[in-house]
């Protein structure tokens, strides 16, 4: 029998506030500080806020809008460079204590520690080890931290998410009886990981609102309803998950894809977000380029504005991940069904928000291409006719995504008898040259002239770290003295 484990998953309090505030010499848990970008809109959304301002009922993620008048905070730019500087920095006091191998990062102020050879080594138990990293922390950074405790990788992200912000040391711990104890009748079931508005309102259908539900509905049921998903649900209903760290880090994907998407900061035309979407075939096709790889996969999601308009004045951003699976056409398919009536709301741990993001209907597709390649000529030429053919030039844009997937290493690339060799080795070397100008002098060292349309993208973006500005800033000295 596998020996009981024992993991921890640590949260870096309100991280990007609490890095804007020791910069400031301000106290994180006492200060009203806002990191958002006022100059976007009012509707811009609030990337973090202290602990303070959730304590007078201000929701995490909120609008700048909707923060009271009478509330006096600070608003931070955001500086993503400084928060993944900051990240690193507190990863490498983590190494101090534990091997790399028994850390997963989770995401930029989240990780999850294997904390069961430790426990023996220190002569601790779970509870100190995760005191013990949270003090080294804040000794050094000054930034607060939160833990859960639980016997596998879901019960500590739970406890870390459900229980941890009861405790009065906030570090919570759940192992199988506890979670069945505090967390089967919990509500609402969006706040357990990875059970979405989406999911949660699925489950409604069958009259269950919390996972205590789902461990007394008929699995086929569930299977019908989520397909193989459901293993998962019904695994973590009880409390199950046999995934370890070290299977984590022995994945290897079968595919791999990349994504390039941004939220456009208005009302795009057809053709304005055209200029946008051609931008992004160039950067995407340079990065095939710099990793060698080659593509016969795209994808184009195209999302259109809201009809009652709530977000003419938008957030801006960007995403990086998996290339979508979307369906082979889904063209004007509802992707949140804004303005067609009251939607259904779901309240959880950040606050109250539609089942369904407030974004419009949205067109998307798929194709497989012909030929394996990462010629941007080419690519451009599939991009653009998948554009024409999928979006509606009447209505105003919003957000687009492009995804190639199935990429392999450009040894794999396929050609033809009436391939241009002159022509194909001219363009590669020309996308090596803009390759090796924009790693020497920057992004926007060297750009198409279409990036200096007024509707274009690029320009901004390049300048930004995640869709938000990536400006640096420094800790405050001695951060231990508040």
């Amino acid at each position: 029998m596998p020996k009981q484990r024992t993991y921890v998953c640590i949260d870096l309090k309100s991280f990007y506030a609490s890095v804007e505030c020791r910069a400031r010499g301000l106290d994180p848990m006492t200060a009203n500080l806002v990191v958002a970008d006022p100059e976007r809109s009012g509707t811009t959304i609030c990337l973090a806020i202290t602990p303070a301002m959730k304590e007078l009922g201000i929701r995490n993620r909120c609008r700048l809008h909707e923060i009271p008048p009478g509330v006096e905070y600070v608003t931070a730019l955001p500086r993503m460079r400084a928060y993944m500087k900051a990240s690193a920095d507190i990863y490498s006091i983590y190494l101090r204590y534990v091997s790399p191998d028994d850390i997963h990062v989770y995401s930029i102020d989240e990780c999850f520690i294997d904390a069961t050879p430790y426990l023996s080594l220190y002569g601790v138990d779970a509870r100190t080890f995760a005191v013990m990293l949270r003090d080294a922390v804040f000794q050094e950074t000054g930034i607060p931290a939160t833990a859960g405790i639980g016997t596998n990788l879901f019960l500590a992200k739970v406890a870390l998410d459900v229980t941890a912000k009861h405790a009065p040391d906030f570090i919570g711990y759940l192992d199988e009886e506890e979670f069945r104890r505090r967390i089967w009748r919990h509500r609402p079931i969006t706040d357990i990981w990875n059970i979405g508005p989406g999911i949660a309102r699925r489950l409604a259908r069958f009259r269950v609102f919390d996972l205590k539900g789902v461990t007394e509905m008929d699995p086929d049921v569930l299977y019908d309803e989520f397909g193989a998903n459901a293993e998962y649900l019904i695994d973590h209903a009880w409390g199950v998950e046999p995934c370890t760290i070290a299977e984590i880090k022995a994945y290897r994907p079968g595919s791999a894809s990349m994504m390039n998407g941004q939220i456009l900061p208005g009302a795009y035309t057809f053709e304005e977000a055209r200029v946008v979407l051609r931008e992004m075939v160039d950067a995407s096709v340079l990065d095939l380029v710099a990793k060698r790889l080659v593509t016969n996969h795209i994808s184009l999601m195209v999302g259109y504005g809201a009809d009652r308009g709530a977000h003419a004045a938008g957030d801006g951003g960007g995403h990086a991940g998996a290339a979508g699976a979307a369906g082979e056409r889904g063209a004007d398919e509802d992707g949140g069904g804004a303005g067609r009536g009251a939607r259904e709301v779901f309240v959880g741990e950040h606050g109250a928000r539609p089942a369904r993001g407030g974004w419009g209907p949205a067109a998307h597709a798929t194709r497989k291409i012909p030929e394996r390649t990462s010629s941007l000529r080419r690519l451009q030429g599939y991009v653009d006719a998948l554009y024409e053919e999928i979006v509606d030039p009447a209505k105003p844009i919003r957000r687009i995504s492009l995804g190639f997937g199935n990429l392999v290493d450009e040894d794999l690339a396929t050609y033809d008898l009436f391939t241009d060799w002159e022509a194909e080795g001219r363009e590669r070397k020309m996308q090596e040259a803009v390759l090796a100008v924009k790693e020497k002098f920057g992004k926007n060292a060297l750009l198409k002239g279409t990036s200096f349309q007024e509707k274009a993208t690029a320009r901004e973006r390049n300048t930004m770290v995640g869709g938000h500005r990536g400006g640096s800033v420094a800790i405050a000295e001695d951060p231990g003295r508040l």
